[in-house]
């Protein structure tokens, strides 16, 4: 259900919402997008229900994450270094085994 290796074209065809996790990305990236002037956020580990009203761009400083697609039993799993997309619309539950603390970004446009 989630994209992990390759960005691309069939992004835009996935229907269904998919995370996608670009793994360790190059502070080049990081730079373009400007995450150091993102909030940030940190959350302790648990579980944690979440619904994304809109589409999140998170990468992740510190952390380790299983995330469980509601309706589903698979999940996707991303931590430190870990470039993260959340579709709009998305349900899913975060099982932290290790404190996040994070920048992110909402698109208010998605």
């Amino acid at each position: 259900m989630a994209t992990s290796s390759k960005q691309g074209a069939m992004e835009s065809d996935v229907r269904s919402p998919a995370i996608t996790v670009e793994r360790n990305p190059p502070e080049s990236r990081l730079q373009q997008l400007g995450i150091k002037s993102w909030p940030k956020w940190a959350c302790p580990p648990g579980k944690f229900p979440l619904k994304f009203d809109a589409q999140e761009t998170c990468y992740l400083l510190k952390g380790k994450v299983k995330a469980y697609v509601k309706g589903s039993s698979e999940f996707v799993e991303f931590g430190a270094g870990d470039l993260v997309i959340f579709p709009k619309g998305l349900s899913c539950t975060w099982d932290v085994s290790a404190a996040v603390d994070k920048h992110y970004k909402f698109d208010s446009s998605s």
